[in-house]
């Protein structure tokens, strides 16, 4: 959940050779992608971005 626009949002995390933004694979390399690794349902992430901070609370976890 993107908590500054109350809006869902799906990422598939992916190593950084099959990360693609448009499908919403985002590598595991990324600032979003090493916040939110390891975290656990409920968990809020501050994300630094080169255009500000990004708050996302986790609202499920899938393993694919």
């Amino acid at each position: 959940l993107d908590m500054e626009f109350d809006e869902e949002e799906s990422y598939t995390i992916v190593g950084s050779t099959e990360a693609n933004s448009l499908a919403f694979k985002i590598s595991n390399e990324s600032p979003v992608g090493r916040a939110l690794m390891g975290k656990q349902k409920g968990d809020v992430v501050k994300v630094e971005l080169p255009d500000g901070e990004v708050e996302y609370k986790v609202l499920n976890i899938t393993r694919g």
